[in-house]
């Protein structure tokens, strides 16, 4: 028996590249039980059945960049953050876990995967976010089990909860995408939802790159918090979300994790602002380390990920 299961594994490695050595995790994908190798927290390749061999992303959710020590916020060093990115790998290969796919493909040719119960479990554990790639939220249960986990300061928010995680960072001289323009992915604590940063920024390899949000200033808030609060509805507006909609409205031109009230909100920020420039600090809210991804991996791969 133990010749057969060494066989099996030694076969699977030889199919998908691997090496005998790398642990396969059983997935039930469309229902049938398959077995996959996780390279981080959040994508995997099969190595059987229909889509053997075909990298997969599992959407509606990220995990923290595994290929080197690049995130930092709040109270975090960008060494302790990429511990939280292999805690959140080693958790997926421990569990049993079940996926659909249509077999449609994200933008980078990759497989999309939708695996409700590993995106539960590590967003519950602070070990990943809630994401999606347009400026839609992300799905209700998950953003639940991340104000949980954000509520007890669980994984990744122990030591800060900023309101943008930089998710991808890109510099112009990589070319921009296929309409030409480069931007930097930026996605949203409270709902998942994401915002494309665009900009003509060329980073040096290892530049520490910070989304810089805008805060309100003591003397600037009571007018603001006065006037979105005098809203239909908006009267029992909190400070947090005071703040958050205005650097929101400053820095993307809307406040689009309101929803529903956006265009009242929208109005107001911008008459006020129109008639007084809103007073406000500059915060630094996420960072990520740029690295091309072509210096991500191998011998040649970034001093800063060494």
């Amino acid at each position: 028996m133990r010749l057969m299961t060494l066989s099996l594994a030694l076969a699977l490695s030889l199919a998908t590249g691997a090496s005998a050595t790398e642990a396969y995790t059983k997935v039930y994908i469309n229902g049938r039980a398959t077995p996959v190798y996780f390279n981080d927290g959040d994508s995997f390749k099969p190595a059987a059945g229909p889509f053997k061999g075909s990298q997969s992303r599992l959407a509606g959710f990220n995990t923290l960049e595994s290929f080197g020590p690049v995130h930092s916020w709040g109270g975090w060093t960008e060494t302790e953050m990429w511990v939280i990115a292999k805690m959140a790998t080693k958790h997926a290969q421990k569990g049993v876990w079940h996926c659909e796919t249509d077999a449609k493909k994200d933008g980078y040719g990759r497989l999309l995967m939708h695996c409700k119960d590993l995106a539960k479990s590590h967003i519950l554990n602070g070990l990943a976010q809630v994401m999606t790639v347009d400026k839609q939220p992300g799905d209700p249960e998950l953003v639940a089990a991340q104000a949980e986990a954000v509520k007890y300061r669980r994984g990744m928010w122990a030591h800060g909860v900023p309101s943008y995680i930089i998710s991808s960072l890109h510099s112009a001289s990589e070319g921009g995408g296929k309409d030409g323009k480069t931007y930097n992915r930026l996605v949203s604590s409270i709902d998942g939802h994401s915002e494309k940063m665009i900009h003509t920024d060329d980073y040096p390899e290892c530049e520490r790159v910070c989304r810089v949000g805008k805060r309100l200033t003591a003397s600037a808030f009571p007018a603001v918090a006065a006037a979105l609060r005098a809203i239909d509805g908006l009267s029992g507006l909190s400070d947090d979300d005071v703040y958050r909609y205005t650097d929101e409205f400053l820095s993307f031109g809307s406040a689009t994790s309101a929803r529903e009230d956006t265009a009242a909100i929208d109005k107001t920020l911008k008459a006020i602002n129109d008639a007084s420039a809103i007073q406000t600090d500059e915060k630094s809210d996420s960072c990520h380390v740029y690295v091309d991804f072509r210096r991500r991996f191998g011998g040649d791969k970034a001093v800063c990920l060494r």
